[in-house]
């Protein structure tokens, strides 16, 4: 059904959504860094062209597979051909077209036609069929229907509160006095959701460190480690530390708090955060310094390891993976999966605690991961795990509980 009140379209911001998706499809680049960089060329946009280029061009890079199907022809970055896609598409979400020549082409397909002679979850959801079928074997089809429809709603912006220097009604009432809508998430009740996607930088709440943007299941691997005040942590696969932060949180920024990366870029990232955060435990390694692995043997109380994953669990963030991902890098990120689990473990003290996780819904980068492990390493024993599938308000992950044997 036609939407009466379509919203009206301007020549130079569909071409902004066009261009979007040939650099995206094109060069292989994430669609938020190409969104981000039109968004720093074109500065004469308004705040709702903006919006339009951005909101668009991810929902296109989302039902790229889909969008083809329904037009009839095998995807393609030539303008011409995303042009006549972006007409399937602006039907697809019940808008009326422009009477511009461009879309003369596409005008009497009946997209609601053919959506009904479409089948299979790989189509209907939009996934690459390669991934839908190891998908469907490793989760089961019934399983991986409801997942790979969930992770097609976008995800809301989530924030964790800082409890070292503030609570969650001042954080709320701050964010409520900027004109900024706040609600607690449905499902993990210390998260809080963010209505739109205001700007928060600029916010005297934030810059003063009240709060961090976190993803909700992000949010709940730190307590999941749960190290206690005064201990020895070592977060290993740190990133820009969003997890960092939270592990001191709930440290009460007593003890020691090692964050290491292999990209020491990322540190120096970090580092203003924690300053920020009120954090003043955390000390920086990166894994380029000589030796820095058998410096820390034994040294943890508590090793966290996040390790770099396929992100299929987080596809309602980052789209693009649905595309990007290839056989051959899920086979090279499980080789890197079970050399960091395998060197990284003797950080860990007799008796002390270790937590695997990823952002990814597959087993063989969870569970199997984990069982390899076990069944090549008799120091350990599986404490428990949790798996938790994407759904409208989070995305998905995993987490395992090892202890070291005293």
């Amino acid at each position: 059904m036609v939407d009466t009140q379509s919203p009206r379209l301007f020549p130079n911001t569909v071409a902004g959504v066009l261009e979007g998706l040939e650099i995206t499809f094109g060069k292989g680049i994430y669609a938020d860094k190409v969104v981000e960089r039109l968004l720093r060329q074109n500065k004469k946009w308004g705040s709702r062209d903006r919006s339009f280029v951005a909101e668009h061009t991810y929902e296109m890079v989302r039902w790229w597979g889909l969008l083809w199907s329904i037009l009839g022809q095998e995807p393609s970055t030539k303008r011409k051909d995303l042009q006549k896609l972006f007409g399937i598409y602006w039907m697809w979400k019940g808008f009326e077209l422009p009477d511009w020549p461009k879309f003369d082409a596409i005008r009497s397909i009946n997209v609601q036609e053919r959506m009904e002679e479409l089948q299979g979850t790989a189509t209907l959801q939009s996934y690459s069929s390669w991934f839908s079928d190891l998908a469907t074997e490793q989760l089961g089809e019934d399983r991986w229907a409801t997942i790979a429809k969930a992770m097609n709603t976008p995800n809301t912006v989530n924030i964790r509160v800082n409890n070292l220097k503030s609570s969650e009604n001042q954080v709320i009432d701050a964010l409520t006095e900027a004109g900024i809508v706040v609600t607690k998430h449905p499902r993990f009740t210390e998260v809080l959701c963010i209505e739109g996607r205001p700007r928060l930088n600029n916010i005297p709440a934030f810059q003063e460190g009240w709060f961090e943007v976190q993803d909700a299941g992000s949010q709940t691997i730190a307590p999941y480690l749960n190290p206690r005040p005064g201990s020895t942590v070592i977060d290993a696969c740190a990133g820009a530390g969003g997890k960092t932060l939270h592990l001191g949180a709930l440290m009460e920024n007593t003890g020691t708090l090692i964050a290491m990366d292999v990209e020491g870029r990322k540190l120096g990232e970090l580092l203003k955060r924690t300053q920020r955060s009120g954090l003043s435990i955390v000390k920086t390694r990166a894994w380029e310094e000589p030796g820095v692995l058998d410096s820390l043997e034994n040294a943890a109380d508590y090793l966290l390891l996040d390790v770099p994953c396929s992100g299929t669990g987080v596809i309602k963030r980052e789209p693009d993976t649905k595309w990007k991902l290839q056989p051959e890098h899920l086979e090279r990120l499980r080789e890197v999966q079970y050399e960091i689990i395998h060197s990284y473990s003797r950080m860990v003290k007799p008796g002390g605690t270790m937590v695997y996780a990823t952002c990814s819904i597959l087993p063989q980068e969870n569970q199997e991961q984990v069982n390899a492990f076990l069944s090549n390493n008799n120091e350990f024993e599986f404490i428990e795990d949790q798996c938790v599938d994407p759904a409208e308000f989070n995305d998905g992950f995993y987490m395992a509980k090892l202890k070291r044997k005293p």
